[in-house]
C-alpha cells in the first residue's frame, strides 16, 4: 500500500433521494470514509469529504410516479432525511451536495460538451425498450428479466445483482416493465423494441489507457480488480449516456428535447460540482483545482458493490477523455451486507432504517457493530442479536468496563486528582502498548481494513483491564498505597489514549469521555501528541458510557425491521 499523502479529497456514493438510508448503505461506503476521513485529520492531514443526494434519473421519476407527487416534492424530502440520518450517524461530510440544482446541470453538460468535442461522444439511432401501456420508454433499472450472461432472473435493463455484469435492456430474456405494476398493471407482454437517438460515450478508446491505470493499482481489493478487469477483458464498447426522460440534466443539443443525460454519466461529475461549491462558499473559487488538478492529493472514491465498474472504469475513462484532472487514487468497494442472513428489501421493509434505529439506540453502537462485520471481502450478515452481543459484551464490558472501574476508582479514592506516581514495570508495559497501538490502527486504516484497525483498539482495552485485574488496587489501596497511585496513573493515561484511538470510529463516546476526562476536545494533529494526564490532574465524575441493552429492546427493534420471530 502506498504511503499516505498529506492531502485528500474522500468521496462516498451519492445516495438516491428516493429512500431513507439504512444499515446496508452505511456498511457499504459512509461508514468507512468517515472513519478514514476522521483518521486523516487526526493524524494531521487535510481531508475534504464529499457526497450529495443523487436526484436525477429514472429512480425519482418512478418514485414520484408511484406518489402521485412531483419529482422536486420527493428529492426534497429524501434529501433532508438522508443529512439528518448521516449527521444522526456522526457521518461528517464536508460539503453535502444536490445534483438536481442550476450548478450541476451547467457542469454536466459543459463536461458532456468537452467530450463532444473531443470526439467521445457519438449521437446513435438505437433500438429502446418501449412500454406500450406506459406509452414511454422505459429506463434501463425499470425493466427486469433474465441475465443474457449468467441467465438468472431478476436482472435490470443496466446491471445484473448476480454476476454483476452491465446488462443491455433489449437482450434480457422475457422482459417486463417494472413500472406497469405501480399503475395496477401486470407489465408482462406489453414492451417492444423502438428506435430512439442517442449519445454514446466511446469507452473502446479509452481501454489500453484504462488497463495501464489498473495496473498501476495491484494494491486493490480483489473484488475491485475483479470486476475491473473482468469488464476489460470482455472489451470496453460504447455506452448509451443519454435517456428518454425529462428529469435530469438536459442534453444542452437542439433537437435533443425530452432528454437528459443519464443518472450513471452525471453522478460522478457530482463529486467534482460539489468540491467547486464547497471551495466557492469559503471563498476559495479557485480552490478545488489543488484537490481535482494536483498530483500530490490524494483520491479516494468509497463505494458499495454494485458500483465498482462506474468509479473504477467508467468514471477514470471520463476524466481521461476530458483531461485536465486527476484520476483515483484508490476506489474502495464493500461488498453487501445482510439482514439476519436475507437480503435487505426495501420493497418487503425488511431493513434497519437509520432514522429509526437513531430513536432507540446510539449511533456509536451501530458503527462499532458495522466496523466489527464490515462486509470489506464478503457478504456478511447484520443480525439484531449480534449487534446486542457486541455492544454488550464488548462496548460494555470490555472498553466500557475498563474505562468506568478506572475513573470510578480514581474518583472515589482519590477524589478525581490522578495520583503521582511512577509506572511500575508491568504498568511500562501497558504504555508502551500504546504506541505500538496506533502505529497498528493507522497501518491498518491506511491499507482500508477498518476492522482490524478496531480490533486493535480493543486489544489495548482488554490489556488494560487484564493489567488492572493482576495490579489488583482495590488490595493495594491501604497495602501499598504506592502501588496503587501508580496502577490508576497508568490506568488512567491509558484511558486516555483511547479516547483519541476510538475517535475515528466512536466519535460520540470518545467526545464524551475527553470531557470526563477533563481533555480539551480532539483537534487536528493529535492522533500522536504526547498525552496530557500527569499527577495532580482533575478529572469529572465518569457515567457509564456503554449502558447495556436489554432484550425488550432488542425483540421491537426486531419487528421494526420486518424480522420474523423464529
Amino acid at each position: 500500500m502506498p504511503p499516505l499523502k498529506s492531502r485528500y479529497l474522500v468521496t462516498a456514493a451519492l445516495p438516491y433521494a428516493n429512500g431513507r438510508a439504512h444499515v446496508g448503505h452505511i456498511a457499504g461506503c459512509y461508514l468507512p470514509a468517515d472513519t478514514f476521513v476522521r483518521f486523516l485529520r487526526l493524524t494531521g492531514r487535510e481531508a475534504v469529504f464529499i457526497c450529495g443526494s443523487d436526484e436525477n434519473g429514472a429512480p425519482i421519476t418512478f418514485a414520484a410516479l408511484k406518489e402521485g407527487v412531483s419529482p422536486q416534492d420527493i428529492v426534497n424530502r429524501y434529501h433532508q432525511i438522508l443529512k439528518t440520518s448521516f449527521a444522526g450517524l456522526g457521518i461528517d461530510f464536508s460539503f453535502y451536495g444536490e445534483t438536481h440544482a442550476p450548478a450541476h446541470d451547467d457542469a454536466t453538460q459543459k463536461f458532456f460538451l468537452k467530450l463532444l468535442a473531443g470526439n467521445y461522444v457519438q449521437k446513435r439511432t438505437v433500438e429502446q425498450v418501449y412500454c406500450r401501456e406506459c406509452q414511454m420508454f422505459l429506463p434501463d433499472r425499470y425493466i427486469e428479466g433474465l441475465c443474457p450472461f449468467c441467465g438468472k432472473s431478476g436482472a435490470r435493463g443496466d446491471q445484473c445483482e448476480a454476476c454483476g455484469r452491465p446488462t443491455d435492456a433489449t437482450k434480457l430474456g422475457e422482459p417486463e416493465c417494472k413500472v406497469c405494476p405501480q399503475q395496477g398493471r401486470s407489465g408482462k407482454n406489453c414492451v417492444e423494441v423502438r428506435a430512439s437517438d442517442h449519445w454514446f460515450l466511446q469507452l473502446n478508446s479509452s481501454e489500453t489507457a484504462v488497463r495501464q491505470y489498473l495496473d498501476a493499482h495491484p494494491e486493490w481489493r480483489a473484488a475491485v480488480k475483479h470486476f475491473s478487469y473482468g469488464l476489460l477483458d470482455e472489451g470496453l464498447r460504447e455506452r448509451c449516456i443519454t435517456r428518454d426522460l425529462t428529469w435530469g440534466v438536459p442534453v444542452p443539443l437542439d433537437g435533443a428535447a425530452g432528454k437528459v443525460l443519464y443518472v450513471w454519466f452525471d453522478a460522478p461529475i457530482g463529486y467534482i460540482t460539489f468540491s467547486q461549491q464547497y471551495f466557492a462558499e469559503r471563498g476559495q473559487p479557485d480552490g478545488w483545482r489543488d484537490f481535482w488538478q494536483n498530483a500530490d492529493t490524494g483520491l479516494v472514491h468509497f463505494i458499495g458493490k454494485d458500483n465498482t465498474v462506474f468509479h473504477s472504469v467508467m468514471f477514470p475513462a471520463m476524466l481521461m477523455a476530458h483531461g485536465g484532472y486527476r484520476l483515483p487514487d484508490t476506489v474502495v468497494a464493500n461488498e453487501f451486507l445482510n439482514l439476519e442472513r436475507d437480503k435487505i428489501s426495501t420493497s418487503r421493509q425488511h431493513a434497519v432504517w437509520v432514522d429509526e434505529y437513531l430513536t432507540q439506540f446510539a449511533p456509536d453502537s451501530l458503527r462499532y457493530y458495522l466496523t466489527t462485520i464490515a462486509p470489506e471481502n464478503h457478504d456478511s450478515d447484520f443480525s439484531w442479536t449480534g449487534f446486542q452481543t457486541r455492544h454488550n459484551g464488548e462496548l460494555a464490558d470490555n472498553l466500557g468496563n475498563f474505562i468506568q472501574r478506572n475513573l470510578a476508582f480514581c474518583q472515589k479514592y482519590f477524589d478525581g486528582a490522578v495520583p503521582a506516581a511512577t509506572a511500575s514495570e508491568a504498568g511500562q508495559k501497558l504504555l508502551a502498548k500504546i504506541a505500538a497501538a496506533k502505529n497498528a490502527a493507522a497501518e491498518k486504516i491506511g491499507e482500508h481494513c477498518y476492522r482490524d484497525a478496531l480490533d486493535e483498539v480493543m486489544m489495548l482495552s482488554r490489556a488494560g483491564n487484564e493489567f488492572f485485574s493482576a495490579e489488583t488496587p482495590w488490595k493495594t489501596r491501604t497495602a501499598e498505597p504506592e502501588k496503587c497511585a501508580a496502577t490508576i496513573l497508568t490506568c488512567v493515561q491509558t484511558v486516555e489514549a483511547l479516547s483519541v484511538l476510538m475517535a475515528p470510529f466512536l466519535p460520540f463516546s470518545a467526545a464524551k469521555l475527553r470531557a470526563t476526562l477533563n481533555l480539551p476536545a480532539l483537534q487536528d494533529g493529535d492522533w500522536n501528541a504526547p498525552g496530557q494526564i500527569k499527577g495532580g490532574h482533575l478529572i469529572n465524575a465518569p457515567e457509564v458510557l456503554f449502558p447495556k441493552i436489554d432484550d425488550a429492546a432488542i425483540t421491537a427493534a426486531k419487528e421494526r425491521s420486518g424480522v420474523r420471530p423464529v
